[in-house]
């Protein structure tokens, strides 16, 4: 699977970006699959009082709910999950796209960039900056690629 993260500052458009890459990726054939990081601490995916909810609270380890169009699995732990062991949980894919993840050394990364001041200045593991109208962030000499670009994010996440 390749593996590319999506970073930037909070509303930067991160998550706009990925909604238009992933039916790009589709439209070449791909499969994709997102994994989305949060900083608030208490994931609620299932309502409170609803069955799931119940067993999770009763303390099942994981609870999963099906339904006939699909399925979540919700886990409990006491402490963080790295990225690799989110990865290894997910069907085999062409291609994932991580969002929110603070340390993702030795992962290809773009950043998206709106207000001109580039993570990419301080984290050389970036691998490009998406910016509006490819006007590159001052003091950024590295790969600019147009925001609003998606056939040439899309060609430099495979390709790159």
């Amino acid at each position: 699977m390749r593996v590319v993260a999506i970073v930037g500052r909070q509303g930067s458009g991160k998550t706009t970006l990925i909604e238009k890459l992933i039916p790009a990726m589709h439209g070449r054939g791909l499969t994709v699959s997102t994994i989305k990081h949060t900083h608030h601490h208490h994931i609620e995916l299932d309502v409170p009082g609803k069955d799931s909810h119940r067993h999770r609270v009763a303390g099942a380890a994981e609870v999963i709910v099906a339904s006939d169009s699909g399925w979540a699995r919700i886990a409990a732990k006491s402490e963080p999950t790295s990225l690799p062991e989110l990865l290894a949980q997910l069907r085999p894919v062409d291609v994932v796209l991580v969002e929110g993840f603070k340390q993702l050394e030795g992962l290809r990364r773009v950043e998206v960039c709106r207000d001109g001041v580039a993570l990419a200045l301080a984290d050389l593991g970036i691998a490009a900056v998406a910016a509006p109208g490819g006007v590159p962030p001052a003091g950024y000499n590295g790969m600019t690629i147009a925001l609003e670009d998606t056939p040439a994010l899309l060609e430099f996440i495979l390709n790159a």
